[in-house]
């Protein structure tokens, strides 16, 4: 079965209950683009976002059907995967430091300059991210939708099935507590 690239998100994801894969292919150069984007705001690493958009959309082709599409977009619905991906990916990255820091106390290591500075970067890409994670639950969703996810207020509203207002003053109030943590945390 063919699919014309014209046809909505919601049009896509009915075919793709039905194990249309051309829709589904659709589905994915469509999106694929912009998950890969957040995820990389998510994690700070390419290639962990590339794992990330791959696990984004097998977990779509396997709960096809199951998603719940906002305003007929499944964008909204892949970036909440996205973000519940990530999440546990952190849990299992800490984990696996912890253990990685227990290992290395032991023999010293000398790491190159450009070493040294990717991973300054990215853990400080990192703490930006803790930071987030250490937002009351309601700014934290919002937080991760709108900021890190770049989605219209209008879509995060109807994403979490609150009022557009709502949304506009968690987003005030998360900017405001994350630049107080940043700033008072600034080597977390």
């Amino acid at each position: 079965m063919t699919t014309p690239t014209t046809q909505a998100d919601a049009d896509l994801w009915q075919l793709i209950t039905e194990d249309d894969h051309a829709a589904f292919t659709e589905l994915f150069e469509r999106h694929a683009e912009a998950v890969w984007n957040y995820a990389y705001r998510l994690t700070a690493s390419w290639a962990t976002a590339e794992d990330m958009l791959s696990a984004t959309f097998l977990t779509a082709w396997r709960k096809r059907g199951d998603g719940v599409l906002v305003r007929e977009s499944a964008l909204p619905w892949l970036y909440t995967v996205t973000a519940n991906l990530v999440r546990t990916e952190w849990r299992a990255g800490r984990r696996r430091l912890r253990m990685l820091s227990k290992l290395s106390a032991e023999h010293e290591r000398d790491h190159a300059d450009d070493v040294a500075d990717r991973l300054h970067a990215r853990q400080h890409l990192q703490a930006v991210i803790a930071a987030v994670d250490r937002l009351p639950r309601a700014e934290r969703e919002v937080a991760r939708l709108c900021l890190l996810g770049e989605l219209s207020i209008t879509d995060t509203a109807a994403a979490l099935g609150i009022a557009e207002a709502s949304v506009r003053s968690r987003v005030s109030r998360a900017r405001a507590r994350l630049r107080d943590l940043t700033a008072r945390n600034p080597h977390d």
